[in-house]
């Protein structure tokens, strides 16, 4: 196993459907080309949420795997890590997720909580975890819910995960800065090399100011640039631009990321439909299209963005590009 470390900006990529709710390739080769081979962009994370891994069959979420590695390959980016989300609602399943991940080609794994895990015990969640590390020999990250989804982890728990053997990194998602502090200090004070990676768009610009070893999420499918933008100024210490980064994306971030929060993938599809990086907005069900007056919102948001003309049409200059993406096989 080649030692990883996860720093800069980590990209959950979207993952594109057609009318039938069936994988439309080319529109995610579009979408690997805009956001994953952007400059700036540290690694790529396929099948979380931001890309449905969860509504996906275990086929699917391997040839995802197999296409992003290889759109990746064959746009010059052999050597940028990617990165498979294990979503699973069982140790045995977690273990075969993670196995064909790794035969797939994933460089590491992101673990996510199991529907069982709302308030387990430490002793059951570092269990799981470390099924998952003694089955597959890749580095592993950990996914942190929101506290009040009831699916979080205790700074005690994070601490205990900090110990296994081939966690690198904490995708800290608490969604509250009282608890992103307390976890970044008291981990950092337990093992200095994990990485905390800051989530919850929300509270980019205090978590970086807090500390911060990168950023994971889904808007670095939306924005890369401005996410990377944000993340180099916080790297330099340099607060003006950090707070001007940050105003810049803040219409688009409230359109994005408004209630229901769990629809913001969605909203980040309508964007990036918009944008001409795919070629429709669709969410595979129980998700339904997203209401006009929030396209609107987005729209408008774009267009103050730069990402869209004043006519609401894309920008030649990020359309250009992609229109000469090559359509690429999904199987082995």
């Amino acid at each position: 196993m080649t030692t990883l470390s996860l720093t800069g900006v980590v990209v959950a990529t979207v993952l594109p459907f057609d009318a039938a709710q069936e994988i439309d390739w080319a529109s995610y080769a579009r979408v690997i080309q805009y956001c994953a081979m952007a400059d700036g962009i540290s690694a790529v994370l396929v099948n979380g949420h931001a890309g449905e891994g969860g509504a996906l069959t275990p086929q699917e979420r391997e040839a995802v795997i197999r296409a992003t590695r290889k759109t990746m390959n064959e746009g010059g980016q052999s050597d940028k890590p990617l990165i498979a989300g294990i979503i699973a609602q069982s140790t045995r399943e977690a273990v075969a997720e993670a196995k064909i991940a790794k035969a797939a080609g994933a460089n590491a794994l992101t673990i996510f909580p199991p529907a069982s895990f709302g308030g387990a015990r430490t002793e059951m969640v570092v269990s799981y975890v470390k099924s998952v590390i003694d089955a597959v020999d890749l580095p592993v990250a950990i996914f942190q819910y929101p506290l009040a989804s009831g699916y979080g982890y205790s700074t005690q728990t994070l601490l205990e995960l900090a110990k296994l053997p081939r966690v690198i990194a904490i995708k800290e998602g608490s969604d509250t800065m009282r608890a992103y502090e307390e976890n970044y200090a008291a981990v950092k004070a337990e093992r200095s090399d994990l990485s905390i990676l800051a989530s919850n768009f929300d509270w980019f610009l205090a978590q970086l100011a807090v500390g911060s070893d990168g950023i994971l999420s889904g808007l670095a499918a939306l924005v890369p640039d401005d996410l990377v933008s944000l993340w180099r100024a916080g790297a330099a210490n340099d607060l003006p631009a950090m707070r001007a980064a940050s105003d810049k994306m803040l219409p688009l971030v409230r359109a994005i990321y408004a209630l229901p929060r769990n629809e913001m993938y969605a909203r980040i599809k309508v964007a990036l439909t918009m944008m001409n990086v795919m070629a429709s907005p669709k969410a595979r069900e129980p998700f339904v299209p997203v209401p006009e007056v929030v396209c609107v919102r987005i729209r408008a948001a774009l267009i103050q963005m730069g990402l869209l003309d004043a006519e609401g049409q894309p920008v030649a200059a990020l359309v250009a590009p992609l229109d000469r993406v090559a359509v690429l096989p999904a199987n082995r």
